[in-house]
């Protein structure tokens, strides 16, 4: 996190002089707000945050049915919107976003990613049912960052792709498929690593001052052109 905080802020520096800038984020008609990339960035722990932010008494077994059943409650009571299937790690999701994402507006990193939401991410040393896990999230939105220490035990890598498959089956799109190549992959070893991945279109939008991502893709999707 360190580091992803001396680049981003090292970058806002070089680029405009100061590590502070000017975004529309509501329209070019309104007032744009400020976005601060001063180090240090505010961390917020996803499970914790959601207790005492939200007032949530998330049961700790979060492949129970009763976790799922309370985490559906809870998106019924508050308006918030999650299409079927109404997975745990779907629904978690949606919530995460509603009470979390929304207060992140200067960069802030959010952490320690339940492993039902992280089928990739090493689980965490102290910490049972989390993952070594932090997104960062700026203008209320995952922009910019998503990194994790990497899950190496080929077992429990095809366990967690085994529950994402059964996900997908139930109809969730965004679950991952079973990968049998990655699992015997890691049969042979990998030592341990971290995985690290930047949204470049995003902070790109954001240090030209662009509401739309096609201003910044060198090659955007355009509707084809009828003939005549």
């Amino acid at each position: 996190m360190e580091l992803t905080e001396t680049i981003l802020s090292g970058m806002v520096m070089e680029l405009t002089g100061s590590t502070k800038i000017k975004y529309h984020a509501n329209g070019a008609d309104n007032p744009p707000i400020e976005i601060d990339f001063t180090p240090p960035y505010r961390r917020i722990d996803m499970m914790q945050a959601l207790k005492s932010i939200a007032g949530l008494d998330i049961p700790s077994d979060l492949s129970s049915d009763e976790a799922n059943k309370y985490l559906a409650a809870t998106c019924e009571k508050y308006g918030i919107r999650c299409s079927p299937p109404q997975t745990t790690a779907r629904l978690l999701d949606k919530i995460t976003g509603h009470f979390l994402e929304a207060t992140c507006v200067n960069p802030t990193f959010i952490i320690n990613h339940p492993e039902i939401m992280s089928p990739l991410a090493k689980w965490h040393r102290t910490q049972s049912g989390l993952t070594e896990r932090f997104e960062l999230f700026i203008n209320k939105h995952e922009v910019v960052c998503n990194a994790y220490t990497e899950l190496n035990d080929p077992l429990v890598q095809r366990q967690r792709f085994q529950e994402q498959l059964r996900s997908r089956q139930s109809g969730d799109d965004e679950a991952m498929a079973l990968d049998e190549a990655f699992c015997t992959a890691l049969e042979y070893g990998l030592p341990p690593t971290g995985g690290w991945g930047m949204g470049i279109d995003r902070i790109a939008m954001l240090l030209t001052d662009s509401q739309n991502i096609k201003e910044v893709l060198l090659f955007p999707t355009r509707k084809p052109q009828l003939p005549g």
